[in-house]
């Protein structure tokens, strides 16, 4: 088993409890910002659904420019969510199906501009950035749930509105 390998269960397990936070997103709320500064509902619950597969964009080459930034597209309905999930995790799972380990272990080199902002192995970046920050990302929609008085499911164990354990 590769490096990437071990990290196919994982995801197929994630993927499962992402989607079951996105189904909870309702779709007459997804301009709803709990802030002036933060993303919308459907910003972030978009965000969330394409993680996986918009890291692979950035991860396959040697080195990535760091694009300026820019407003996160909303969706237009709470519909795309889980096909947008599901899409996203098929590229992820496909890319790290076929990373071998030279490549998983060579230097990757994140930049803006002429400087350097970070040069790590690859596999580093598909940890922190393919899964710590997917999973960073729908702890914050959990949050935009429990403010909005939609339950909460279930995400590693039992929340105020579910429990799987009872």
């Amino acid at each position: 088993m590769s490096i990437a390998e071990s990290f196919l269960a994982e995801i197929d397990q994630e993927a499962a409890t992402t989607k079951r936070v996105l189904e909870r997103v309702p779709g007459d709320k997804l301009s709803w910002k709990p802030h002036e500064k933060s993303m919308s509902l459907g910003q972030l619950a978009l965000h969330t659904a394409t993680i996986p597969g918009a890291i692979v964009g950035f991860v396959t080459p040697d080195r990535f420019e760091l694009p300026s930034s820019g407003e996160s597209p909303e969706p237009e309905t709470s519909g795309e969510l889980v096909p947008a999930l599901e899409n996203s995790v098929a590229t992820a799972k496909e890319y790290l199906g076929g990373l071998d380990d030279e490549v998983a272990l060579s230097n990757w080199t994140l930049t803006k501009g002429n400087q350097v902002l970070m040069a790590v192995p690859r596999i580093g970046v598909v940890r922190s950035f393919m899964l710590n920050h997917w999973y960073h990302h729908r702890g914050q929609l959990s949050v935009y749930l429990r403010l909005l008085d939609v339950p909460v499911p279930s995400i590693y164990g039992p929340s105020a509105d579910e429990n799987p354990f009872a």
